[in-house]
């Protein structure tokens, strides 16, 4: 965990854009950031064969969060406070238990965004690495283009 300082010098909080609040001359605020290596970006995914095709095609140093197929609402408030600020991406199966998850998502988490795979495939698992690629590509998630050259083959 790194911690840093921020001297607010003579911010007065009155610029018409400015979010932080007025805070008098020489305030300091206190600023932590985790240095874990991930960006704030995180997938939501419901089983281990999903994660493991979804971490088999990113280049982006992602966390995957793997749900088990289902979520506990004392879970899903866990969830709801750890991905706060973060860019969240559900990814769930073409099937009924997966849409019955990205519903709780889509209450709890209203903010994240939704990718689908083609209800042909039905299973992130079972999906081509190509599709699930040109996917996360399409929510400018980077990926390892192999998988995407593949479909151009």
């Amino acid at each position: 965990m790194k911690q840093s300082h921020c001297d607010l010098g003579n911010y007065n909080g009155k610029e018409k854009d400015s979010f932080i609040p007025a805070l008098s001359h020489g305030a300091t605020i206190q600023v932590i950031t985790m240095e874990s290596g991930l960006d704030d970006k995180v997938i939501i995914v419901e089983g281990t064969s999903d994660k493991r095709k979804v971490l088999s095609v990113l280049k982006e140093d992602i966390e995957v969060i793997c749900t088990n197929g289902t979520i506990s609402l004392s879970r899903l408030d866990e969830l709801v406070d750890e991905l706060y600020n973060k860019d969240v991406y559900i990814l769930v199966d073409a099937d009924e238990s997966g849409e019955k998850l990205r519903k709780q998502f889509k209450r709890e988490l209203p903010e994240a965004s939704h990718l689908y795979i083609d209800k042909m495939y039905r299973e992130v698992a079972t999906a081509p690495a190509y599709h699930i690629a040109t996917v996360l590509l399409s929510a400018n998630i980077d990926v390892n283009m192999e998988f995407v050259e593949q479909r151009m083959s």
